[in-house]
């Protein structure tokens, strides 16, 4: 009887640690959405950054897989004022406000434009960079207009800025298309390979990426950029809406580097003479 009485006592205790621990999780995941986590993020010295690494030149890897980018550069700036490391994670980017909301990530910062969708679902900081969509094709292509796309194939990267407008203004491309769907793809540097070979016949991308990317090629006279009608992009840094606090550390220290000279230099670094930081307008 009481080898019974034991056993039965060892199976309740194990069920009970099981279920703390799952409700454990669930709990945590439910606070980091709830609570404000900076002093948590602050206590433990890191602060994890959800990025898609094939965005250049946003977040990107380098042959010896060293994630460099626009982007990484900018996070490292506002948090090394705070006394806090960036940890860059590669995540699946059509689930990123997912990510956010589990707790898996604290921010999404990754040439995150912003939407009315987006901004119903997350926090943004203050716009740091202005960009626009455009149309990149090859020459031999002769696609020199929008209208030129008429029952072409046209590429897009999933749950991308440029998705979403061929979405929101069917007008503009997808009712003209082949098949009126575009062609999606995890990230644009598969993208670019497609429309190099000739497996697509046009690219709608952000003009960032585009440029730089262009500019990187063997030949980079062979390909043609065309601006986009779709309205003016804004990117800003997504963090949870209980994040009062990282919204208000991020935006001063945004603009105290745009104050001491350090966002000129980034902007410079990574694109010339074109970037646009509205935050160096009121400098």
């Amino acid at each position: 009887m009481k080898t019974k009485r034991l056993l039965i006592l060892a199976i309740t205790l194990v069920c009970s640690i099981f279920f703390v621990s799952g409700c454990s999780g669930v709990s945590i995941n439910r606070k980091a959405n709830e609570v404000d986590n900076w002093s948590h993020i602050k206590q433990r010295g890191y602060v994890t950054v959800g990025v898609d690494d094939t965005f250049v030149p946003m977040d990107f890897r380098q042959k010896n897989g060293q994630l460099i980018g626009y982007d990484v550069d900018l996070a490292n700036a506002v948090f090394k004022q705070y006394g806090i490391n960036v940890s860059f994670q590669t995540i699946d980017w059509s689930m990123n406000t997912t990510e956010l909301k589990n707790g898996t990530i604290d921010l999404i910062w990754n040439g995150f434009s912003k939407n009315p969708e987006r901004k119903a679902k997350v926090n943004f900081s203050k716009t740091y960079l202005y960009t626009s969509q455009v149309l990149v094709s090859l020459k031999k292509n002769k696609i020199n207009t929008i209208a030129a796309m008429k029952n072409k194939t046209l590429g897009v990267q999933t749950g991308s800025s440029g998705y979403n407008d061929v979405m929101k203004y069917p007008k503009v491309f997808k009712n003209h298309i082949k098949n009126h769907e575009p062609i999606l793809y995890d990230s644009f540097t598969n993208a670019f390979i497609d429309l190099t070979a000739g497996r697509i016949d046009g690219l709608l991308i952000d003009s960032s990426y585009a440029d730089y990317y262009i500019s990187k090629q063997k030949h980079p006279e062979n390909f043609t950029e065309i601006d986009s009608p779709f309205p003016k992009e804004e990117f800003g840094v997504g963090m949870r809406k209980s994040d009062v606090t990282m919204k208000r550390k991020v935006n001063q220290s945004l603009e105290k580097l745009a104050q001491n000279g350090t966002l000129t230099r980034i902007n410079h670094k990574w694109f010339g003479n074109k970037a646009r930081s509205p935050l160096l307008e009121t400098n």
